[in-house]
């Protein structure tokens, strides 16, 4: 059984790629707060594919009455459609193999660091601060502490 936190803080990249997929080597700690983060990814994907706005104004606060405003909803709730579909996906992984979490871990510590440069190559006009920017660059230290702390051994080594 898996403690809460690891027995040792050396890191082991081979777990990135699990021999026995069917066990999760790392802290209990990690596995938790993954399900609870990729829960607020989902919640997310479905606000942007479910809103109306698909939360471009309501939440992102980008002007969409124009005319070309209904394109950007429409990117909007595709956005969302793609960001559940990769959520599920990485339920699925995690629930049926729970040695993937630290591959769930990377793929979404990957994800601020990839939307901070696409913001960045092509910036969005906002009225306020959208929370997708604002929390970006919050998520990524606490995703890369959990990649550090699921890649470290939590239970005895056999």
């Amino acid at each position: 059984m898996n403690k809460l936190f690891p027995t040792s803080f050396a890191p082991t990249i081979a777990e990135l790629l699990p021999k026995q997929p069917l066990h999760f080597k790392g802290p209990t700690l990690a596995s938790v707060s993954t399900m609870l983060f990729l829960s607020l990814i989902t919640v997310r994907s479905v606000l942007h594919l479910f809103l109306p706005d698909g939360g471009a104004q309501s939440i992102a606060t980008i002007d969409s009455s124009g005319s070309s405003g209904v394109n950007i909803i429409a990117l909007f709730g595709q956005w969302g459609a793609s960001q559940l579909l990769l959520a599920a996906l990485l339920w699925v992984l995690i629930l049926r193999y729970p040695g993937f979490i630290p591959l769930a871990l990377l793929v979404l510590a990957i994800e601020p660091f990839a939307r901070g440069l696409a913001g960045h190559l092509k910036p969005i006009v906002t009225v306020g601060i959208a929370p997708g920017a604002a929390l970006n660059w919050v998520a990524a230290p606490p995703l890369l502490l959990l990649l550090w702390l699921s890649l470290c051994p939590a239970s005895p080594r056999r």
